[in-house]
């Protein structure tokens, strides 16, 4: 699978989280449910200041490796962080990334990315990883993984 290196600026992101886990019967419930309130429980229209309109799939927190458990969030990338307390944050830190862009359905095409990159001999950081959702198509949609990288 091949991929870019690109270094990043902080980005900060509002949305919604929840902890699950690589291994645990219920991550697909989890992570399905957390986009299902961010689309249809109003929550995507309700965040301000948003820097672009695509979505993003975090992944943070980790334990101590990518099957322990960790922090799965949906959000956008915003301008400010939000006041109120009714978001999630999250900065997604300054740095370097190994950047795959991948096309197809959004389910199977980001499942099947993930399996593959998980395999990968990568000098990972797994402070933060996340999905940039470049358009809002299902079936057809290009979507950039941006896997955080420590010294190589």
């Amino acid at each position: 699978m091949n991929f870019e290196i690109v270094t990043l600026k902080e980005k900060i992101a509002a949305g919604i989280e929840a902890r699950t886990n690589n291994t645990s019967p219920e991550m697909g419930a989890v992570i399905g449910g957390l986009w299902n309130r961010f689309y249809n429980d109003g929550i995507y229209t309700s965040i301000a200041n948003k820097r672009d309109g695509k979505a993003l799939g975090i992944y943070k927190d980790y334990e101590k490796d990518a099957m322990s458990d960790y922090t799965a969030m949906v959000a956008c990338e915003t301008e400010t962080e939000p006041q109120g307390g009714e978001f999630a944050v999250c900065h997604i830190p300054a740095g370097r990334y190994a950047k795959f862009v991948i096309h197809g359905d959004v389910v199977n095409s980001v499942a099947a990315a993930w399996q593959e990159i998980w395999q990968m001999d990568l000098p990972r950081t797994y402070q933060c990883d996340f999905e940039e959702y470049q358009n809002s198509s299902m079936d057809q949609a290009e979507i950039h993984i941006y896997v955080g990288l420590g010294d190589s």
